[in-house]
């Protein structure tokens, strides 16, 4: 008679990570992997010592407000807003007391996510990518692939102007550079992303870039599956785009940003404040090229790109 009461008091104790995301479980399998290893560092077990409520925007920016609201108002112990700075955004409009840990690829400072990084303030710290001071380096890979190529299609998300408008600023000025032209191309949905290849690719694109937004990464095997058809070389963020069969990709490392985050979120759970925790930058990136695909689009991958890569599939 007394187990089943004191079962529910240990569980009423445990504490609960509200997990907010702008994708889809279905495509988001391996940062929920990344995630759960996070927390099995910092000594937490999902069902077993910490619960974790998710809440999943389909892809739909539009409802991550509503579902930061819902987990303020389920009162839960940390808010975790992943891969997506208009899920941190949604979740600090929601909260000011819960800790929130966000990990985004654009500058938190510059989006109004925190004060600055060493002291971020208020309720919130998190992991950054710092995605825009990687625009440079991708684009001088892309034409190093590609010297000839004079016209690049660019792919952004209209709706997250914090992280297209600094992205598409990066790429008009390295364009702009060796005096090449630049056509920009919105994505909003799966029709958007058909419709821009074969407009591109009608129009003699050369090679193509996007902004580091949640919208490709939940379309990347369409995303590379199009390139291949098209046969139109690109530079991808994450090397699960390559994995899925893009040309390359030049980025953070995720699962282990994903991981740090976590950590970080166990850190809470354990008494320290979102306030006393600096904001973590990234330290470790990786450049894969995929030579399966360079074959498939007719693509001579340079020795010196091949020599530089952390990793080659062949």
């Amino acid at each position: 008679m007394l187990w089943p009461r004191g079962a529910r008091a240990q569980q009423a104790a445990m504490p609960v990570i509200g997990f907010l995301h702008p994708n889809s479980p279905e495509s988001s399998v391996s940062q929920v992997a990344a995630f759960r290893k996070g927390l099995s560092e910092a000594g937490y077990f999902e069902g077993q010592n910490v619960a974790i409520e998710y809440r999943w925007a389909q892809n739909d920016n539009r409802r991550l407000p509503v579902l930061a609201t819902d987990l303020v108002s389920r009162q839960v112990t940390v808010i975790v807003a992943l891969f997506s700075t208009a899920a941190a955004l949604a979740a600090k409009a929601a909260t000011a007391t819960i800790p929130i840990v966000f990990y985004s690829g654009s500058d938190p400072v510059e989006s109004g996510l925190v004060r600055s990084l060493n002291r971020p303030g208020a309720n919130i710290t998190g992991v950054t990518s710092m995605a825009g001071e990687l625009t440079a380096k991708r684009f001088g890979l892309l034409h190093e692939l590609v010297p000839g190529a004079d016209r690049f299609a660019v792919l952004i998300n209209p709706n997250t102007a914090a992280v297209a408008e600094p992205f598409v600023k990066e790429v008009q000025a390295a364009v702009k550079a060796i005096g090449r032209e630049v056509e920009l191309f919105s994505i909003s949905s799966s029709r958007d992303l058909d419709a821009a290849f074969a407009t591109f690719a009608q129009k003699g694109a050369d090679a193509f870039l996007y902004s580091a937004d949640p919208i490709f990464y939940s379309r990347r095997v369409q995303m590379v599956m199009l390139a291949v058809r098209y046969g139109t070389p690109g530079i991808y963020t994450l090397r699960d785009y390559a994995e899925a069969g893009g040309l390359m990709s030049y980025g953070p490392d995720n699962a282990d940003h994903i991981r740090q985050t976590a950590v970080l979120a166990g850190r809470i759970l354990k008494g320290e404040k979102a306030s006393d925790l600096p904001v973590l930058r990234s330290s470790r990136f990786e450049f894969v090229i995929n030579l399966q695909t360079a074959k498939m689009i007719g693509v001579d991958v340079p020795p010196t790109l091949l020599a530089r890569a952390d990793e080659v599939i062949e």
